[in-house]
């Protein structure tokens, strides 16, 4: 995974990673939310799930201490960390941000 994770945020357009786990209560409202903008970025970034159960290593490379943490990633550096829940409006200004 590590090798393709690395080709996905080498992208040139924005890319949201979710990390997440499955037992989370935070992240399964995170997850509802992460819908809502991609209704409203559409192709202008990419949304992605990694489950830190699954994929530790990645989740470590990348310091994440708890779930939910977005990441944002454009051609291969991360732009923006932060975790726990965030609201629409935020997370699309992000995005919108790192799109342009």
């Amino acid at each position: 995974m590590s090798k393709k994770f690395q080709e996905l945020i080498e992208s040139e357009r924005p890319v949201l990673i979710d990390f997440f786990a499955t037992w989370c209560q935070p992240c399964k409202v995170q997850s509802s939310v992460l819908n809502t903008v991609k209704e409203q970025v559409g192709d202008k970034a990419r949304i992605v799930k990694i489950d830190i159960d699954q994929f530790p290593s990645i989740a470590n490379e990348y310091n994440v201490r708890g779930v939910p943490t977005l990441a944002v990633f454009k051609n291969g550096k991360m732009l923006w960390k932060e975790s726990g829940v965030h609201d629409v409006n935020s997370l699309v200004s992000v995005l919108n941000q790192y799109s342009n």
